[in-house]
């Protein structure tokens, strides 16, 4: 869909992602959202309606091109829907609106993450994996047994073309292993780590390596990036922690991160010259009090480097912690996000304009993209605007160039 309003030079628009699969009629593909008075005023200016589960995007300025996944699981070896993928589109620099360049295939199921090197151009995917599994009957030399076949989880390097449109499928790193099985979570009937699986692939600000974090199997991998990529170091978090998402500062010796099954945030300090990881600090990323499930999954650190947001599914709530001088964490505040019916359904996105002044969340349950003014003296968040949008599941922004 579009509207009739004339095109302007410098627009700043939101890219949303959406789910078809969710609760919400309407969803799915990716609808171009203009931002005015940074943030003050949001409105629909175009749609696609692919990928159908469009749940994690990234923008290369460099040309001018929005990736997205296809999160699902291809349905089988003859496929009577669109398999998992990656895609690649061309966005129009007057208005935003979306022309399809490419499609690869993304060899696990569920990829869920996307990060791209501008000078290799290489983009990075992380396959999440389902939580299926195959009950296999074999004989050994003690009788018959039963073994369980989990759907791989993995890591896909993608190399790009000089317009932006995807290349090859260059590596896959399989990942290998489980954590506790079964864990306390209800997550998958308490069986949410029978099985690796990969949430994040962060490039980190060096461009020398890929960072894996696995929530399956409580580790942090880090494997160097160049036209394959290779393990350097792995980094054990403590049991049932479920590491999901992870950011740098601008040092590149910091990064945060969020803990799904421990509900946790955790500060890490990062050896750029070894690749390897050291824990800091940990703190809840609930408030003090809160003793319901939540599951923690975005995080985004401010670009003044003071305040980390991150928000909880489950206390429903996008939340800030002050970062201390010795890289500890203290929370400081939230606003209350619309009730979700579980964390799988709960808001799971958000970002800041390149200002940095607003923030934009897509907050699921409530259809809604909601606008916040960001205090940089105290990290506190006032609303400012919202628009309605079936189940909108990530925001990414992009400065159009005319």
């Amino acid at each position: 869909m579009t509207d009739s309003s004339t095109p302007s030079s410098g627009r700043l628009v939101a890219f949303v992602g959406s789910y078809a699969s969710g609760p919400a009629d309407g969803g799915g593909g990716i609808t171009v959202v203009e931002v005015q008075d940074d943030g003050a005023a949001l409105s629909v200016l175009s749609a696609t309606s692919v990928p159908e589960e469009a749940g994690y995007l990234k923008y290369a300025p460099s040309t001018g091109t929005l990736y997205a996944v296809d999160e699902r699981k291809t349905d089988g070896r003859g496929p009577v829907r669109a398999p998992a993928s990656v895609r690649a589109f061309k966005v129009d620099q007057a208005d935003g609106s979306l022309t399809r360049l490419n499609t690869l295939i993304a060899p696990a199921p569920f990829p869920t993450y996307l990060d791209f090197d501008e000078k290799r151009r290489a983009l990075v995917c992380a396959s999440h994996g389902s939580f299926d599994h195959v009950e296999q009957i074999v004989r050994t030399a003690e009788g018959w047994t039963v073994e369980y076949v989990y759907d791989d989880s993995a890591v896909l390097l993608y190399s790009v073309k000089p317009d932006g449109s995807l290349d090859v499928l260059r590596d896959v790193v399989v990942l290998a292993g489980h954590g506790l099985d079964p864990n306390d979570s209800p997550q998958a009937g308490g069986h949410g780590q029978a099985s690796a699986h990969a949430h994040s692939a962060v490039i980190d600000p060096s461009a020398r390596y890929v960072i894996v974090c696995d929530k399956g199997t409580d580790v942090i991998s880090v494997f160097e990036l160049s036209d394959t990529l290779t393990l350097v170091s792995e980094f054990a978090m403590r049991q049932q922690t479920g590491p999901r998402h992870l950011v740098f500062d601008t040092s590149g010796t910091h990064a945060l991160l969020t803990c799904e099954f421990s509900s946790e945030v955790a500060s890490l300090g990062f050896d750029p010259e070894t690749g390897t990881f050291e824990l800091i600090d940990s703190a809840s990323s609930t408030a003090d009090g809160f003793t319901g499930l939540n599951e923690p999954a975005d995080l985004r650190l401010h670009p003044d480097g003071r305040f980390l947001y991150v928000n909880n599914r489950g206390e429903d709530s996008l939340a800030w912690f002050e970062i201390m001088p010795d890289k500890s964490l203290a929370r400081r505040g939230h606003v209350a996000l619309a009730k979700s019916l579980h964390p799988g359904l709960a808001a799971r996105s958000f970002a800041f304009t390149p200002s940095a002044d607003t923030v934009l969340i897509a907050d699921r349950p409530a259809g809604l993209i909601r606008a916040y003014r960001v205090d940089r003296t105290t990290g506190a968040l006032t609303e400012l605007s919202e628009l309605s949008l079936p189940d909108p599941a990530f925001i990414e922004f992009a400065e159009l160039a005319s």
